[in-house]
């Protein structure tokens, strides 16, 4: 609701609702950058101001029609309106566009990106459209093909839905516990951005685009050797990347701060960047830069403890919900499991290394293999359906599928000690009971697993996208991966299959810490 500033009592609604547009921040004056600081005169508000500084209203017809049309520059909130520090990062941005700073290409990347600086050259902010995302069809970069929503560079997430997660990752910050700067989704209207010919004789009249305020560093964690960072910024960017099942932690979205130019053990700052590989909607194969950093396998302190006790994924599950609709209920699923993991791996006394490499897939003889944690969930469903078998139901739905194959060649069976000729693994069953392993047919296997296989002409370009079909969960396809996925399952199945999760995670965590413990007196930890 916009407000008027009244000296005895502050802030007061006005008396009827106004005529406002969609949160707008086009036509700041340049004493708007005063505004921040002081505020004396209801006068100088309206003055200075010309739009709601509040949340937005719905405006007239005509002026929707007049606003879409105005040839300046204007940047509006779409998501991310009620996360700290935002409206004040879009202010500056505001400020910046409406004096006629042109958004600056960011060379390195895959995706089209763009530096904003203020009018004295800062930088402030890093801008990534969604339909120059990497394979999208504006990408600036050579890798255009794909329309938004097709899968992307990673199957398990689409393409331009990268800055929903940018987002996401700040949101799911809580107090700033690893650093992710300030992030938004926003429209930015009037604003020169790459266009491929497609048939536009000018560019769109406007982009949906994350925006993320630009982080002050002297380098990137790739440029140094990780003893000089220290173990509290490991920590959190890694607990902040296993609840997010982050799928690319590489060293180039680590910038490193308080270097100064001299490498001292342990003094460095991390600040994580780049969240849009996140949260996907399957359990994919994460990438952690620091999984044999020295710093991972040294125990939780006090209060990294506390903070991930103190996390409550259902809670969190509601605020992306709540604040992000778009993201899909999949994702949120692979976000619950995450957490609940993470907490009861960190309660169970493991390092922030071994948690994340129950998380990662092994490769042997250049095949993958599932995770620990894949395995886990595929004996947790296995145990579901033996449930619901004993209650007397005949079969597995098919809608209950939890499985999906995807192009890459990823045989979740294959493990050294799989009997060639039965095609079913002894590792996969690892953690279920005799009686998930006796009651649990080829039939119902078979129902569990979808297929995508490449679709023969898709989309204007040819790009490849997925489709499913039925196949058997013990088939060792060499061809084709499987990802565990919880979309289809039903809300009373989730819970379910929740309980049968958190009911194997103990055998797990006891077999983990005794694996670890071997290592060690084989001497192969690490001191730090």
């Amino acid at each position: 609701m916009a407000v008027v500033v009244n000296h005895p009592h502050g802030f007061k609604p006005l008396a009827r609702p106004p005529r406002c547009r969609l949160q707008s921040y086009s036509h700041f004056d340049p004493t708007m950058l005063d505004f921040t600081h002081t505020i004396t005169h209801a006068s100088d508000v309206t003055t200075n101001i010309h739009r709601s500084y509040s949340t937005p209203c719905l405006s007239l017809a005509t002026k929707a029609k007049e606003e879409f049309e105005s040839p300046k520059p204007r940047i509006e909130i779409i998501n991310g309106r009620k996360a700290p520090m935002v409206h004040a990062l879009v202010a500056e941005v505001a400020i910046a566009l409406a004096s006629g700073v042109k958004p600056k290409p960011v060379p390195s990347g895959l995706g089209g990106a763009y530096y904003l600086q203020s009018r004295k050259g800062n930088t402030i902010a890093v801008v990534k459209p969604a339909d120059e995302e990497p394979l999208a069809f504006n990408n600036p970069k050579g890798f255009a093909g794909r329309m938004l929503g097709q899968p992307g560079m990673k199957r398990s997430i689409r393409v331009g839905e990268t800055g929903l997660r940018e987002l996401a990752a700040y949101l799911l910050d809580h107090g700033g516990f690893a650093g992710v700067p300030p992030s938004a989704l926003v429209k930015i209207c009037h604003v020169t951005f790459n266009v491929n010919d497609k048939g536009f004789a000018s560019s769109p009249p406007f982009k949906i685009t994350s925006i993320q305020r630009y982080v002050e560093h002297e380098t990137d964690a790739g440029d140094l050797g990780p003893s000089g960072f220290s173990v509290s910024s490991v920590h959190r960017i890694g607990i902040l990347d296993i609840r997010l099942l982050n799928l690319d932690r590489h060293a180039g979205n680590m910038l490193v701060k308080n270097f100064h130019g001299s490498y001292a053990a342990g003094v460095s700052d991390l600040v994580p960047i780049d969240h849009g590989f996140c949260l996907p909607e399957s359990l994919d194969d994460p990438y952690f830069e620091w999984l044999h950093w020295p710093q991972a396998s040294m125990p939780f302190s006090d209060t990294e403890a506390e903070y991930i006790s103190n996390l409550d994924p259902l809670k969190d599950a509601k605020l992306l919900r709540s604040e992000l609709p778009l993201i899909r209920e999949c994702s949120v699923r692979v976000f619950i499991l995450c957490t609940i993991f993470l907490k009861s791996a960190a309660a169970a006394g493991l390092s922030l290394a071994d948690i994340g490499e129950m998380m990662t897939r092994e490769f042997i003889g250049g095949e993958g293999c599932w995770s620990i944690l894949e395995n886990i969930c595929v004996n947790a469903k296995a145990n579901l359906d033996v449930e619901i078998t004993t209650d007397g139901s005949d079969e597995v739905k098919e809608d209950d599928e939890m499985f999906a194959f995807d192009e890459e060649g990823l045989n979740p069976y294959k493990d050294v000690s799989t009997h060639p000729a039965s095609g079913k693994p002894s590792k996969m069953m690892k953690f279920s009971s005799e009686g998930a392993r006796s009651q649990l047919s080829d039939a119902q296997l078979a129902r569990l697993v979808q297929e995508c296989d490449i679709k023969d002409g898709c989309g204007p370009t040819g790009v490849p996208i997925l489709r499913s079909v039925s196949f058997a969960a013990h088939n060792n396809n060499h061809d084709t991966g499987v990802c565990v996925s919880f979309e289809e399952m039903k809300e009373d199945e989730w819970s379910s299959f929740l309980e049968h999760f958190e009911e194997l995670l103990p055998e797990a965590f006891e077999e983990k810490k005794s694996i670890s413990l071997l290592k060690q007196r084989l001497g192969n930890s690490c001191e730090f």
